[in-house]
């Protein structure tokens, strides 16, 4: 397939798309079963859960979100009772992120929902075309982060 095809198909556009109906539905999907817990703070969840003792600065890198964000979903975690901030070392304010029994009980309770909405959303899709996607969109995302400066 030539370029100028692929620039006419708007890829950027189907790509963004499908990351804004992608939320929709995980939010729908959410709001459906009464949790107490947006998609985006259990993506943040499992991000500490799956790497205990994060910064947040590494949260930020690792999902992409700006600092003030993170700050803000950390702080709504923490309230809820689901994260803790441990600080470092003696006298630094630098402080390390863990998941609290509570939280990692919440995990638990909605990763059964989030493959649901995973299985949902390959509905139709082979397990070679899934390959093939997952190896162009890593290759695209190199290639981005290749190019851009993100304050974090």
């Amino acid at each position: 397939m030539n370029k100028e095809k692929l620039l006419q198909q708007k890829i950027g556009l189907v790509l963004s798309g499908l990351g804004n109906l992608s939320k929709i539905f995980a939010v729908q999907t959410f709001a459906a079963k009464k949790l107490k817990i947006t998609p985006e703070q259990f993506t943040v969840l499992a991000v500490v859960y799956e790497n205990d003792g994060l910064y947040q600065r590494q949260l930020s890198a690792m999902t992409l979100k700006d600092r003030p964000n993170i700050s803000r979903i950390v702080t709504i975690l923490e309230n809820m009772g689901y994260l803790t901030k441990l600080q470092e070392a003696k006298g630094r304010k630098v402080l390390k992120l863990s998941v609290t029994e509570e939280g990692k009980r919440i995990y638990k309770e909605i990763l059964p929902i989030i493959l649901s909405i995973w299985e949902e959303t390959i509905d139709g899709i082979t397990d070679d075309e899934l390959e093939n996607f997952n190896n162009v969109q890593l290759k695209l995302r190199k290639n981005l982060l290749g190019k851009v400066n993100i304050q974090i």
